[in-house]
């Protein structure tokens, strides 16, 4: 392709209010535009490179046995109805009518469509294990779109549905992706890691998140150096310190005015944290049909530990949560700032494991300006519910080996779901059994999104001129630039097309600095340039954008001397392509 008819321009400044350096880079690179909110065009170039990354996706489902389909974009709403979901998820499904009035939902996933498919599809147990896949558009509404491509509202996702007729053929089904997705971001040149992960919306027993660490990440990890477990903060256990064993005290109510924070209780009364209990207040909602139940969550940690909203959700089985508000609590007989579960009635007490091996805690009073101390649950109080609500953090003791753990930042650039039998069930998804019988089909669900993979490749691969593409993803192999010597630059265009490599060819009537500014902006792997000088020493210069020398390569010799630095730049890739232990 050559530069002066490409289509998409290069900018000098990046775009105002944009904070990731992939955005930045992407912009004034020339790869994507801006729409609108969330919303983004994809260049030239950025289409080359995103239909790398796709062969790739491709490449690697089908090696584990994926069959590529297509499903639509608009779903009928009442395949969202029959799973719950229509009444579950929020805003962010986009829901529309058509002409004649049927309710309609943009995909935001295709969980609901590749079931329905599966009623007339798959008889019998002789028809599993089956994979299918497919590229696809899919719509979010997102509240807050950021980050470029790192979240947006449209966006393009690999999804592949495993489907078996029991949980030994899901689990290795499910083994087979946690290998094939480490394979994919290897490909790419992108680091990640797995970690357990919350279920979410999508539902089912297991589920793992491929996180690129950095700092523009939205999820924090949690993560132990010492024996390498990793989860999303939403699920991540920690090892809680017991205390030594006391005699439960009675009760004594006591003044602590102005204390209405834990750490003010605590410096008050000369006692640490964990010896005193925090009251957390939400109300959990439940779509039922057509209609919502709230429930008033009264929530019980330890005072040295916070409450993880995504455990105490899944505890109280609530499809969202929201804090109550002042009235509220104060209509269930509690005291914003001085409450605790004693004495209250109608409402569900959900208690951090930690708090039955922590006697003679100190609670609200549910009376303002007081405190009670040596409050004890099972005695003083009973617990609803008791289960692990705390949130792990930096320095909390590893489940797994007792050493401290380290939270970081990241991007979630896959996951995948053992989604059981929830869909199958609902929708009537059935097989004919061994025995006779119907059964519900055993499903699986693997996402990666192409462009939010395309930023986080960007994120990766720069410097401070520009991009530094991955020889498998970059969109072309060489990046040629004449500097006032068309013939001779037009004579090695040809013959590297010949050869089948692939160039972008800067033709253009600009300066070297401009034409050198924009191939380092660009960030193809390789840079020929044919100048005068370098005619005149023998050749073309040839330079790695990833090595700061050029060397002369005479013209005869320059096939075989990209084709070279490409197989080299492969084999580089390819040796980080390794299996990965499951964890």
């Amino acid at each position: 392709m050559r530069l002066s008819h490409h289509f998409g321009s290069t900018l000098r400044e990046p775009p105002a209010n944009v904070e990731a350096i992939s955005h930045q880079l992407l912009v004034r690179a020339g790869f994507i535009r801006q729409l609108g909110q969330g919303l983004f065009s994809y260049l030239p170039l950025a289409k080359r490179s995103l239909t790398k990354i796709e062969n790739i996706l491709r490449e690697e489902m089908n090696a584990i046995g994926g069959q590529e389909m297509t499903m639509p974009v608009a779903h009928p709403a009442e395949v969202w109805q029959a799973t719950g979901r229509w009444y579950s998820i929020g805003p962010e499904m986009a829901r529309f009518k058509d002409r004649k009035e049927r309710d309609m939902v943009l995909a935001m996933t295709h969980e609901e469509v590749v079931t329905d498919l599966c009623k007339t599809e798959i008889r019998s147990y002789r028809q599993l294990p089956q994979l299918v896949y497919h590229i696809q558009t899919k719509f979010r509404d997102d509240p807050r779109p950021r980050a470029g491509l790192i979240r947006v509202r449209e966006f393009t996702m690999k999804d592949s549905y495993s489907l078996d007729a029991d949980e030994a053929g899901l689990d290795k089904q499910y083994r087979a992706h946690y290998q094939a997705y480490f394979n994919i971001f290897h490909r790419c040149d992108l680091p990640a890691i797995a970690v357990g992960s919350d279920v979410g919306m999508m539902g089912g027993s297991l589920a793992h998140e491929y996180m690129y660490l950095t700092p523009i990440g939205e999820d924090t990890l949690v993560l132990c150096r010492h024996c390498g477990y990793a989860a999303n903060r939403q699920i991540a256990k920690f090892a809680k310190s017991v205390p030594p064993a006391e005699e439960l005290k009675p009760i004594e109510k006591v003044a602590t005015p102005d204390c209405k924070s834990i750490e003010a209780l605590a410096n008050l009364l000369g006692i640490p944290k964990s010896k005193t209990a925090k009251a957390v207040f939400m109300i959990a909602g439940h779509e039922e049909g057509t209609g919502t139940r709230e429930e008033f969550i009264f929530a019980v940690v330890r005072g040295d530990m916070e409450v993880n909203e995504t455990k105490l959700s899944n505890v109280a089985k609530a499809d969202w949560l929201r804090p109550a508000t002042e009235d509220e609590i104060r209509d269930v007989g509690a005291t914003p700032g001085y409450a605790s579960p004693i004495g209250l009635r109608g409402v569900t007490v959900i208690v951090d494991d930690a708090v039955p091996s922590s006697p003679n805690l100190v609670a609200g009073a549910n009376e303002v300006g007081y405190h009670l101390l040596n409050t004890n649950i099972g005695r003083d109080y009973e617990a609803t519910i008791i289960a692990d609500l705390a949130a792990a953090g930096d320095g909390d003791a590893c489940i797994n080996c007792g050493q401290p753990l380290y939270t970081s930042r990241g991007v979630e650039v896959g996951n995948i779901f053992k989604l059981g039998t929830r869909y199958s069930a609902a929708i009537g998804a059935t097989f004919l059994a061994t025995d006779g019988t119907q059964k519900p089909i055993v499903m699986g669900s693997y996402g990666i999104g192409s462009g939010r993979l395309l930023a986080c490749i960007a994120e990766e691969h720069h410097d401070d001129k520009g991009l530094m593409w991955p020889i498998t993803v970059a969109p072309y192999h060489v990046h040629l630039v004449s500097l006032g010597q068309a013939e001779a630059a037009d004579r090695v265009y040809e013959t590297l097309l010949k050869a089948g490599i692939e160039v972008l060819y800067d033709d253009r009537e600009e300066s070297p600095g401009v034409k050198f500014n924009d191939a380092d902006l660009i960030g193809i792997p390789i840079r020929v340039t044919v100048a005068a000088k370098s005619l005149a020493k023998g050749g073309v210069e040839v330079k790695r954008r990833d090595q700061p020398k050029a060397e002369i390569v005479a013209e005869a010799d320059l096939v075989a001397r990209v084709q070279a630095e490409i197989r080299s730049m492969l084999e580089e890739i390819q040796a980080k392509v390794v299996e990965v232990s499951f964890k």
